[in-house]
């Protein structure tokens, strides 16, 4: 869904059009007030602002479907009424039984329609026996070819595209029928989609004429273009159970919105030159509907993530310091409102991961140690806060002479005077390297562990600084025991 999105904002931005986001709300089983909420809420996000729809309005409202039953009602009527759409009786058996016949005979499937020229007689007994009727779209029997915009020239025989329904026996309205009109009374011009639409393209084709010749929109026949599948693991077609399409994942592990539309531009168009990195504005500017592909394209989380930290490294230390702050919040490593003090150890520690981190999550993982609140300490900014703790996993990877090296180091900076991220390198260095004659993985990862708890982290010395010399020594003292 957000890729289609996607290219539909890049070509209306592209060619100074307008961006019109409708909500497709008609199934009341699926479709909720979460829902509906939680979808603004994910293309706000995003940043893929619309021009006309929910929240924002325009000349062609509402802009949720299930806010225009009447006006699909009375659109079904006028088909009927002018004879481009008929009643249909068929029961789900009988419907069955046409398609059991039509396998054994071996012929094209579809509708054989049976109710098309229905007597009045006919009406009065299927009426009589208490049968409810659909509406059924009548196909006008020729071939349909249209210019697609992603893949050319197609071109569907009439033999397979039969008639087809558009209003189910209950009264309830498909998509066959609310889309195409919506389409029509709106205005649509240009509708890129997904291919698993292609095959509908003939039937939507045959409906907006009828719908012009009712007087249903403007007569403006939209154009098409279909977008190439996208697929997942072992090749197949990536469906929404995928953990890869949920966008809430990407949310919840810290990915930028600038990251994932830019690793989702690339997933079936090419803004050229080998040139796998730029902005919004910048695909817009650039976005030709005939640069994409009609191939399938691979989605690639390890590509996604590693886009996702060309961004991370892209923005300015201050704003990843403003979008890593919730996810320490979240996490309880700060307080729902930090103090000035903790935000200005965030902004000291930002320039120690930004290199590292490839999502927000991992960044707070890197930097929680700094503002978890150490045993025997708590006030009313750390109370609540997430404690401090070693990894235990790391333990064991540990050998023999870790006591020593942290005893050795904390007696050695327990007297530096000078608690700066130059002074306690120097001083490490003595202490561990020269004076145990152990080398730097050995002598630094027990203090690191101890320190941060666990042996990746941000650059020791600035870390040990940035935590200050009683936290420091304090956790260096109490790692002795692990």
């Amino acid at each position: 869904m957000v890729r289609t999105a996607l290219f539909n904002w890049a070509y209306a931005r592209h060619t100074g059009g307008t961006f019109v986001f409708r909500i497709e709300d008609t199934d009341a089983a699926r479709d909720s007030e979460e829902s509906y909420h939680q979808l603004l809420d994910s293309l706000r996000w995003l940043g893929l602002t619309w021009d006309e729809g929910p929240e924002v309005g325009g000349p062609h409202g509402p802009y949720r479907q299930s806010e225009r039953m009447d006006i699909y009602k009375d659109v079904a009527a006028k088909l009927v009424a002018g004879g481009y759409a008929y009643h249909c009786y068929c029961t789900p058996e009988e419907l069955e039984e046409q398609r059991e016949a039509q396998r054994a005979a071996n012929t094209t499937p579809g509708y054989n329609g049976r109710c098309r020229e229905l007597s009045a007689d006919d009406v009065a007994a299927f009426e009589a026996a208490g049968r409810k009727a659909a509406v059924r779209f009548r196909m006008p029997g020729t071939d349909h070819t249209w210019n697609d915009l992603v893949r050319g020239e197609l071109s569907f025989a009439a033999e397979h595209v039969p008639d087809y329904v558009l209003v189910r026996a209950t009264g309830e309205p498909l998509y066959t029928l609310v889309n195409p009109t919506d389409d029509a009374l709106m205005g649509i011009t240009h509708v890129l989609r997904g291919e698993d639409l292609l095959s509908s393209t003939p039937r939507q084709l045959a409906l907006h004429a009828a719908l012009a010749a009712v007087g249903v929109g403007s007569g403006v026949m939209p154009q098409f273009g279909h977008l190439p599948y996208v697929m997942g693991e072992g090749n197949k077609k990536l469906s929404k159970r995928d953990p890869e399409s949920s966008l809430l994942m990407y949310r919840t592990e810290g990915f930028l919105p600038e990251g994932l539309l830019n690793y989702l531009a690339l997933l079936g168009w090419s803004i050229g030159d080998d040139n796998e990195f730029f902005s919004m504005e910048e695909m817009a500017k650039a976005f030709e509907v005939t640069r994409v592909s009609a191939n399938p394209a691979r989605f690639d989380l390890k590509k996604c993530t590693a886009i996702n930290g060309d961004w991370i490294r892209a923005i300015t230390e201050e704003d990843l310091g403003n979008r890593i702050l919730p996810y320490l919040i979240s996490d309880g490593f700060l307080p729902e409102v930090p103090t000035a003090a903790q935000k200005q150890v965030l902004a000291a520690a930002i320039p120690l991961v930004q290199s590292r981190m490839e999502t927000l999550r991992q960044g707070a993982a890197m930097l929680g140690f700094l503002f978890a609140k150490d045993a025997g300490i708590e006030s009313d900014v750390t109370a609540g806060m997430a404690a401090f703790k070693i990894d235990e996993s790391e333990v064991a990877n540990l050998n023999d002479d870790t006591d020593a090296v942290l005893a050795a180091a904390a007696s050695a900076l327990e007297n530096l005077s000078d608690w700066s991220t130059a002074a306690i390198e120097a001083t490490l260095r003595e202490a561990l390297i020269d004076g145990l004659g152990l080398k730097p993985k050995f002598a630094f990862g027990p203090v690191r562990l101890a320190t941060a708890g666990r042996r990746v982290s941000p650059p020791l010395f600035e870390s040990l600084e940035l935590l200050g010399r009683e936290r420091s020594l304090s956790r260096i003292r109490a790692g002795i025991r692990f």
